[in-house]
């Protein structure tokens, strides 16, 4: 009987110990994707800046960027990083619904980062300065649209985390992929206060 008891204990102390290093390891090569996504992103800003001076007599960043409407979808964004701050203390403390919530709030403030986004590039193109039009435009059109892109997949990450919250509420499991979704969110964020002060506010000068 004891030898029976001692065994169940090592098998539970043994799983738990390998769910440990499962977690471990999954965070680990989350920040090794995150890094390969920031050499991803310094390219596309080095690249961005050799074309800058390629306007070929088109419109430069002075004449195209409204600096107001970007603030506003700066906001929205960096907002959107302090709800899922909060998302992420309100599992500390085991409270799933308030998750969602705050959960929910995030996605409708990037949602709404990439509406205003999707509007300034139908806008631009509307215009006659879409990313054929100029190498510069070119550079700009791809360097934010990825980031667009990432918060776009970063939407729908939002999204499959509500259904799986409300099917199993905080599990080990929910709660490792709410951490990994919390540094790719607040990666991004990062990513745009580059794109902000690099692209739009000293192109804008």
């Amino acid at each position: 009987m004891a030898t029976n008891t001692l065994t169940n204990h090592d098998t539970h102390a043994h799983d738990g110990h390998e769910h440990h290093d499962t977690g471990a390891t999954t965070v680990f090569g989350f920040w090794i994707y995150l890094m390969s996504d920031l050499l991803i992103f310094g390219t596309l800003f080095a690249t961005y800046a050799v074309l800058i001076p390629g306007v070929a007599g088109g419109p430069s960043g002075k004449d195209i960027f409204e600096l107001p409407f970007v603030l506003w979808e700066t906001a929205l964004l960096l907002l959107s990083s302090f709800t899922y701050g909060m998302c992420v203390l309100a599992m500390n403390s085991g409270r799933v619904g308030q998750m969602k919530s705050w959960l929910l709030i995030t996605f409708l403030l990037g949602a709404g980062f990439i509406g205003m986004e999707l509007y300034e590039f139908h806008h631009l193109i509307v215009e006659g300065f879409g990313p054929d039009r100029s190498a510069f435009l070119s550079g700009f059109f791809a360097l934010v649209g990825t980031h667009g892109l990432h918060v776009t997949f970063g939407l729908i990450w939002i999204l499959v985390m509500l259904i799986q919250l409300s099917q199993k509420g905080i599990t080990p499991v929910t709660r490792r992929r709410v951490l990994c979704l919390s540094l790719f969110w607040h990666f991004l964020d990062i990513v745009w206060i580059c794109v902000f002060s690099f692209v739009y506010l000293m192109g804008a000068l």
